[in-house]
């Protein structure tokens, strides 16, 4: 979650003028925490997980699904509830013909009429300019939103342009090119869009996509930088794991996940920044949107393995360094300020510097990378943490607790037995790349450290191929695996029957989804639409079909539908609380010590 502070949002032109106002005080503030809290010890483990949900409204004559349009609405009536009574659920506030989903993208976002209550999108005014996305679709119920849409499209200088490689069937036609008049486009769109690629061209589209997102507590800030470091290359692995989104604007595509999505979708570079033209009203060439995966590791250990040029704002660097902030850390730091503050309320500009954070965290809240490090507030009990970002939802409860579950655990892993993840952080971008790619799970190989336990890289940087059941499920002697490891990290806890019963389960879903024994997401709703009786092999996903699928999927999240392929015939957790007692016990178990990071 970003930064919401409350307050009336300027204008681009506004913002712009207080760039440097806000990195001059962001860095003010982040120096003064830093030096106050550095040297905070014994933290606990906490967890906390993000799961966001959609409500679809359903047309049962008309087999049609539509976005609801009423999450603003809700939530005013969640957070009045959760003050007086906390076990208050959402589904007692839907309507006969509503359900609420984990799903990670609606696949009918911006098709005409995929909105309700009804909505049409205006070219020629309003925050996006989109083509497709009306903006009653942006959240009403913060100003933050309708800021960030037209600061991004103001900042950037044109329209967003997200291009997805359509997936190519017998019908689809060749090339596969849209008549974007259509909808009102005045040639700038068609000259934006890409043969063979569905065309999107606002924010919503990818900050409209929904994901699960986990951020750990470390005992001290050396340990948060370990973690940091050392789940940076786990992040294109979960992702080829939990893939969700094969499906944009009725078009089936040619990848399984959102993050080139989102990336594209607040790309606020100018062309100067992205190297379309000779720098000259602009700082730096950057060589990717504000929503990318990690560009450098933050320990002294990983900082070998930055093998990638890092643009990083040299003065901002040198005044962290004459700070005694240490190199790595200047270094993170200045790379996230390159970045302009894209959303500032005025009776925010002025802040004591002492006191608060908000100049900081308005640039830190907007780089939204695959990991976060994440300064201890001011004035809080809370520590030095990390949020775990690329993960996208799964249908079910049983799926998101045990990616959860599985990335608390490995963290335990990594810290109990010192375990070594680092690889070149290039190799992690190639990673992040074909982990995309449809059907990655099973037929892409993703760069991982062949020795787990080895401290240093006397001998290179001991990176191989593997597919993603070896890193998970591993492969003999030659690679232990990641599950075996956090088995053999849990095997020195003292458990009691129902949580290793529990734990176990969620470990056996991971090892099926790796193998291929259970499908994902991605894969099973592909497999849903090619097989569907109305599906033509043209790449549409229609009305009809997506009403079926919306039905299947709501079917399995309430437990009705039995779907061995998607969840791997794993028997469902004995727990039915909504945060596990197993998972309760395990942080009882994993706290009684807190460590020392290296």
């Amino acid at each position: 979650m970003g930064l919401l502070s409350e307050g009336t949002p300027l204008s681009w032109p506004q913002t712009k003028q207080l760039a440097d106002h806000v990195r001059e005080h962001g860095i003010r503030q982040f120096v003064n925490q830093y030096h106050q809290l550095k040297g905070r010890q014994g933290d606990c483990l906490k967890w906390g997980d993000e799961i966001e949900y959609m409500i679809i409204k359903l047309d049962h004559k008309n087999r049609k699904a539509r976005l609801c349009l009423r999450g603003s609405e809700l939530l005013e009536v969640l957070r009045e509830a959760e003050e007086t009574n906390p076990s208050y659920e959402l589904q007692s506030l839907l309507q006969p013909d509503e359900v609420i989903l984990s799903l990670t993208n609606f696949p009918r976002l911006g098709c005409p009429d995929f909105a309700y209550p009804p909505a049409w999108p205006d070219p020629n005014s309003g925050a996006s300019r989109s083509l497709f996305f009306p903006e009653a679709a942006i959240t009403q119920s913060h100003p933050r939103f309708k800021t960030l849409t037209r600061n991004i499209r103001e900042r950037r200088q044109e329209k967003i342009a997200i291009n997805v490689p359509i997936y190519v069937d017998l019908k689809t036609p060749r090339p596969f090119v849209e008549d974007l008049g259509k909808y009102g486009d005045d040639g700038s769109s068609a000259a934006a869009a890409k043969k063979d690629h569905i065309y999107l061209d606002a924010m919503g589209f990818g900050m409209g996509c929904s994901c699960l997102q986990m951020t750990f507590q470390a005992c001290n800030i050396n340990e948060a930088r370990v973690l940091y470091d050392h789940l940076t290359p786990i992040c294109p692995i979960m992702l080829a794991l939990t893939a969700a989104s094969p499906i944009y604007r009725g078009y089936l595509s040619d990848v399984d996940c959102r993050w080139d999505i989102i990336a594209a979708s607040v790309d606020c570079r100018t062309r100067e920044e992205r190297g379309l033209e000779p720098l000259r009203n602009d700082r730096f060439v950057i060589p990717k949107s504000r929503y990318g995966s990690v560009d450098c590791y933050l320990s002294e250990c990983g900082s070998r393995y930055n093998d990638i040029p890092l643009v990083c704002d040299k003065e901002i660097e040198q005044k962290l360094l004459d700070s005694k902030v240490d190199k790595e850390m200047a270094q993170h730091i200045s790379h996230l300020f390159i970045r302009d503050s894209i959303s500032l309320f005025s009776e925010r500009i002025h802040q004591d510097d002492v006191r608060e954070m908000d100049h900081f965290e308005n640039i830190q809240s907007t780089n939204w990378q695959s990991m976060r490090f994440k300064v201890p507030p001011i004035n809080s009990n809370i520590g030095w943490r990390v949020e775990f970002r690329p993960c996208e939802v799964q249908l079910t409860d049983f799926e998101n607790a045990a990616f959860g579950v599985f990335i608390v655990l490995l963290t335990r892993a990594i810290l109990t037995f010192k375990l070594n993840m680092l690889i070149p952080i290039s190799k992690v971008d190639e990673n992040m790349k074909n982990c995309q790619k449809r059907n990655a799970v099973l037929e892409q190989k993703l760069w991982f450290r062949r020795d787990l336990f080895r401290r240093d890289s006397d001998k290179g940087d001991d990176a191989s191929q593997m597919t993603v059941n070896e890193i998970i499920n591993g492969k003999g002697e030659k690679f232990v695996g990641l599950i075996p490891l956090v088995k053999q990290y849990l095997g020195a806890l003292d458990m009691d029957a129902d949580t290793a019963c529990t734990i176990g389960q969620y470990l056996n879903f991971i090892s099926a989804r790796a193998s291929g024994a259970a499908m994902t997401t991605a894969a099973w709703m592909r497999n849903f639409v090619t097989t569907h009786p109305e599906y033509k092999q043209d790449s549409v996903v229609s009305d009809g079909i997506t009403y079926d699928l919306i039905i299947a999927a709501s079917e399995i999240t309430q437990g009705k539908r039995e779907c061995q392929e998607l969840l791997g015939g794993i028997p469902k957790t004995k727990t039915s609380e909504d945060i596990p007692k197993a998972m309760k016990k395990i942080i009882q178990m994993t706290c009684l010590a807190p460590r020392n990071a290296e």
